[in-house]
């Protein structure tokens, strides 16, 4: 296997930062590549599609590379030899999801490979090459100085409009509930913080809620946020971390997005 390429981010990490991560638990990182992404109208996995000559599954990857993770998990499943192919310059293990039944149990794939790991699961994915690793320095450091059970890591948008609304409790940094937009109130239509997709675990906690999830959903899929629900239920924190900047947690489902990303990541600091 060849050398971890340098990252754009690799001393991002602040002097207070690195003193959290120093006493606390061990990180792995899970990415989910498994999709097909129809919209993209290829048959090409849609974390190989190019932007500015690499793969948007690139940019996932370094940014994962940088916080320097115990362990790396990439859940393939569409065309996984490909995949896995662009993966192997990285200090990464590879999970097969075959069928694909939805989020949760992308994640489930993983349980083999992490189920004694004792620690800390961040969930990114293959699709969402924008988001930063500064961001996400800030995000894990947050959620170990709550001792939190969960983090999702969320966004305000001007047009929250499809997405997820993350309503937060009267202390303003722990979570209530995360509503879908089919199944929110008209007061929480109106709130603008969304679910990016992207968490934070504790990792034993992650696979006992996910031993809970099932398929009574209009897809017959697992839900990842389900595990939430399982949360909220058994009286587990749940911790909201909002980034300054809603660009980055935009994932690429079509085309037109790719070249929006595109734009968006040659402004990137290097």
């Amino acid at each position: 296997m060849l050398a971890r390429p340098m990252n754009r981010y690799h001393n991002c990490q602040s002097p207070v930062i690195s003193h959290i991560y120093s006493n606390t638990m061990a990180l792995a990182i899970i990415i989910m590549a498994a999709g097909k992404g129809t919209r993209m109208q290829s048959e090409l996995p849609k974390v190989l599609h190019q932007a500015n000559g690499r793969p948007i599954l690139d940019y996932v990857l370094d940014t994962a590379s940088s916080l320097e993770p115990a362990k790396t998990l990439l859940i393939v499943g569409h065309q996984a030899d490909l995949v896995k192919a662009v993966a192997a310059r990285y200090r990464v293990s590879t999970a097969l999801q075959e069928p694909q039944l939805g989020t949760g149990h992308a994640v489930m794939q993983a349980e083999a490979e992490l189920r004694d790991f004792e620690g800390e699961i961040l969930i990114l994915s293959g699709d969402a090459p924008l988001v930063n690793a500064g961001t996400l320095h800030k995000l894990i450091a947050f959620h170990r100085s709550k001792n939190g059970d969960a983090t999702v890591l969320t966004a305000e948008l001007q047009d929250p409009t499809g997405y997820g609304r993350v309503i937060r409790n009267s202390d303003s940094e722990s979570v209530l509930k995360i509503v879908e937009q089919k199944d929110a109130s008209r007061e929480e239509l109106a709130v603008r913080e969304i679910n990016s997709g992207i968490y934070l675990f504790n990792a034993q906690l992650l696979f006992q809620a996910l031993h809970e999830v099932n398929t009574n959903n209009a897809q017959n899929e697992y839900y990842l946020t389900d595990v939430f629900g399982i949360c909220f239920r058994n009286g587990k924190s749940v911790y909201a971390f909002k980034t300054e900047n809603a660009e980055e947690i935009l994932g690429i489902n079509t085309p037109e997005q790719l070249m929006a990303a595109e734009r968006l990541l040659l402004n990137q600091p290097d």
